[in-house]
C-alpha cells in the first residue's frame, strides 16, 4: 500500500501514527495533521448533491428529497446553506412528482391529456426518471 498524501496540505511526507477504530492513522510531517486513509468513503457523490439542490429549487421539501434520493434531510439542508441556495417563492402552483421507469415514462408521454395544463420537468434519477409537474392550486 502506498502512503497517502496529506488531505490538508497535499504534502507527500506522512508517517504512520497508530490505529484508531481499526483504521490506520497517519500524521503529516509538514503540518502535523492527523488523518485516516478511509475518510473519502464518508463523502456523498456530487451527483446526489446536485440532484438534491435541483429538487429543492423546484419546490420539493427536505423530507421528500430524503425519501426520493435516500440522503438525510439534514444533509440537504446543509448543502442548501453551503451553496447559498435561496428558497423558492410560494406561488399558486405546487409541484407533484412521479418516479417512473423508462417504459412507464414512454407510456405517460404518449397521452396528450398528461401533457396539457401544467409545466413539467424530467430528470434522470439513477436508472429511473423523475417527472415534476406544476399544477395550479384550486381556489375555493
Amino acid at each position: 500500500m502506498e502512503k497517502p498524501f496529506c488531505p490538508k496540505c497535499n504534502h507527500p511526507k506522512v508517517v504512520k501514527s497508530g490505529i484508531v477504530g481499526g483504521r490506520q492513522r497517519f500524521k503529516c510531517k509538514k503540518c502535523n495533521y492527523h488523518f485516516s486513509v478511509n475518510k473519502i468513503g464518508k463523502g456523498i457523490d456530487s451527483y446526489y448533491v446536485v440532484k438534491a439542490l435541483q429538487l429543492y429549487v423546484e419546490g420539493i421539501s427536505f423530507r421528500e428529497i430524503e425519501r426520493i434520493l435516500g440522503v438525510s434531510h439534514v444533509s440537504v439542508m446543509n448543502w442548501v446553506k453551503q451553496y447559498k441556495i435561496k428558497a423558492p417563492e410560494q406561488y399558486d402552483y405546487r409541484p407533484t412528482y412521479k418516479v417512473l421507469s423508462h417504459a412507464e415514462l414512454v407510456k405517460f408521454m404518449t397521452s396528450k391529456e398528461n401533457l396539457q395544463g401544467s409545466g413539467m420537468l424530467l430528470t434522470e434519477l439513477g436508472d429511473k426518471f423523475m417527472m415534476i409537474k406544476w399544477e395550479r392550486f384550486k381556489n375555493s
